[in-house]
């Protein structure tokens, strides 16, 4: 099976496109071609995978990256035998076009709820372009294949569609939770908990308790994180690939998650917490709902209150003075990820339904 992967909006080293998905296709015999913006992000394709470099689709400039995403889509419509989408900008590119193979959206996020987090779509625009937004999941939903990346997506579609999680490579062995580094790893804005992250850093300074954040930063972040490292309160590493990331959480103390209380966190798992349970460390978080329901069911970290930096360096500082704790939490996330969240076992199913789709025997 020949699949074609594009995106425009997400970076080409996405650890759910590239880490997940399109491994998991390469290791089960496919061949894949990935479009996605490397020149843009100043990156070069894996050697897995045949690469088409596109435009980046940014803020209000998206309308050359779809009109390129289009143009190749018809390019190559008779050369695979299944297209594989990741942004919804990306349902223009394909609408329409004649003679198409099988089309898959991976829906990511909620959409709509994303509004809220982009400042540079005006306030007066969010009402119409949540409901294009909502128009058009529900015309994909009537012409394409739907994968969700949370079962909380599927309150926003009529049909049922296969959930593919995101989940993680959990390691045969971790290294134990060690007393002198915090880390983060994601995207990082000020509604992911950039200036709580700085903050926590200053008040751990003291207490010899370094904090490490690993992730592309917004543009409204980087004056702060800039800042942060100059005064040498923090260390921030700027975008990783997932692979390379991932090694940096081996032995740290705890991993943090500090999201606020947005519409489009409260029904999505953050993957970074299933990445720091699947390296054996302690996760502190703030009360997300599915982040809430991970660290209870499985006891593997700490709940804060929103937007509480205090909070966050007191449960930092506890897990530090208590090894047997922070083992004993570390252990039992670690367990829980390997049983639960490794990725292999959705992998599976995700190949299986792609074959199908394109009417290909595995």
């Amino acid at each position: 099976m020949h699949v074609l992967v594009m995106t425009v909006v997400h970076h080409p080293e996405d650890a759910r496109i590239l880490h997940r998905q399109i491994r998991a296709l390469v290791d089960a015999g496919h061949e894949v071609t990935y479009a996605a913006p490397y020149t843009a992000r100043g990156v070069v394709p894996r050697s897995f995978v045949t690469g088409v470099d596109l435009p980046r689709a940014a803020e209000r400039r998206r309308l050359a990256a779809v009109r390129a995403a289009r143009k190749l889509f018809k390019s190559m419509r008779g050369k695979v035998d299944l297209a594989l989408i990741h942004d919804p900008e990306l349902l223009f590119a394909v609408a329409g076009v004649r003679g198409r193979p099988p089309v898959v959206w991976d829906v990511h996020e909620d959409t709509p709820a994303t509004l809220s987090l982009k400042p540079w779509l005006p306030a007066f625009l969010r009402p119409p372009t949540r409901f294009l937004a909502r128009l058009l999941e529900t015309t994909a939903e009537r012409r394409l294949h739907l994968l969700l990346a949370e079962t909380a997506y599927a309150g926003r579609f009529r049909q049922q569609h296969l959930v593919v999680p995101n989940e993680t490579w959990v390691p045969d062995r971790v290294s134990p939770p060690g007393d002198d580094r915090v880390v983060y790893l994601g995207w990082l804005s000020e509604a992911r908990g950039v200036q709580e992250a700085v903050e926590v850093a200053r008040l751990l300074q003291p207490h010899r308790v370094a904090v490490e954040l690993i992730g592309y930063a917004d543009p409204q972040s980087r004056p702060l994180l800039n800042e942060a490292v100059a005064q040498g309160l923090l260390e921030w590493r700027d975008f990783m690939p997932n692979d390379e990331a991932l090694k940096r959480l081996d032995g740290a103390l705890a991993g943090l998650s500090l999201l606020h209380d947005e519409p489009n966190y409260r029904h999505s798992m953050p993957t970074k917490i299933v990445e720091y349970m699947a390296h054996g460390i302690p996760v502190i978080t703030t009360p997300s709902p599915r982040a809430v329901e991970l660290v209870e069911r499985y006891q593997c970290g700490v709940v804060v209150p929103w937007q509480d930096p205090q909070a966050v360096a007191r449960a930092v500082l506890q897990l530090r003075d208590n090894p047997f704790e922070r083992h004993g939490t570390g252990g039992r996330g670690y367990a829980a990820a390997r049983a639960h969240h490794h990725w292999p076992n959705s992998a599976r199913r995700f190949v299986a339904q792609l074959e199908a789709w394109a009417g290909v025997k595995s």
